[in-house]
């Protein structure tokens, strides 16, 4: 009877091993999709940005509560949300670093803005 059970129980195992491996793969090809199909509809450079920083435009835009790229008002986000998310005062450390994050990653956009309107200014002349 114990030869059955372990027997049953292995099988048992082999089955929930192998739905959760299926379950993973989908869950990774779905993850690549939604990757794939953020990067398409960024420049390449704004997508590469994306990639290195680890966060996306449209979220870091959601992190710092900012709809346009207004340097100034980024910065006061930036500044406020920093300093209530501070350690010391009962912040959270996690909530800060997805701030500078954030800001990293805006920043970037910015520069990367600013380079190609100075190629543009470059080719009317």
């Amino acid at each position: 009877q114990a030869k059955y059970l372990a027997q049953i129980i292995l099988v048992g195992a082999q089955v929930v091993g192998r739905a959760f491996m299926r379950a993973l793969r989908q869950e990774f090809a779905a993850s690549r999709v939604a990757a794939d199909a953020r990067g398409r509809s960024e420049r390449p450079q704004s997508a590469a940005a994306s990639r290195i920083t680890g966060i996306s435009l449209q979220e870091a835009q959601q992190i710092l509560n900012v709809s346009n790229l207004n340097p100034e008002q980024i910065q006061k986000n930036y500044d406020h949300l920093f300093k209530v998310n501070d350690k010391s005062v009962g912040g959270s450390f996690y909530l800060q670093s997805k701030v500078v994050r954030a800001k990293e990653r805006l920043d970037e956009e910015l520069r990367i803005q600013a380079k190609d309107e100075e190629k543009g200014a470059k080719g009317e002349t």
